[in-house]
């Protein structure tokens, strides 16, 4: 079968700012649900003791795995910064709303894309 053009963007990026261990949890559970550009072995480093650190992951929604992504247990609230597609933001913060309680912290919208900037916390 050839392989046809997608009608829209299908990825979604995603910086996460906050614990490293918090992170790494919040990258495994959204590698469960979408195929990404995370290794399974790939752990956040912290390569400074006082500066924040922000990591980042790349997601195809249109690639999802299984049937429902379980929430998760994270130590503290996790900032997320959502940038991709209408469609593909749409997507993934459906799929967030199954794993944390989501909070809108602010968004901004342009012609062909989406921002959120969200805080995460366990559900």
């Amino acid at each position: 079968m050839a392989r046809t053009e997608r009608s829209h963007p299908e990825t979604v990026t995603v910086e996460i700012s906050g614990s490293k261990e918090d992170a790494r949890i919040v990258f495994d559970a959204l590698r469960s649900c979408f195929a990404s550009d995370r290794r399974a072995d790939e752990v956040p480093q912290q390569f400074h003791e006082t500066r924040p650190m922000v990591w980042l992951g790349t997601y195809d929604v249109a690639d999802a795995r299984g049937q429902g992504c379980p929430p998760v247990h994270l130590d503290s609230s996790v900032q997320a910064d959502v940038q991709g597609g209408y469609w593909a933001v749409s997507r993934f913060r459906t799929t967030l709303d199954s794993i944390f309680v989501v909070q809108e912290t602010c968004t901004a919208s342009g012609d062909q894309e989406r921002d959120l900037h969200l805080r995460l916390e366990s559900r």
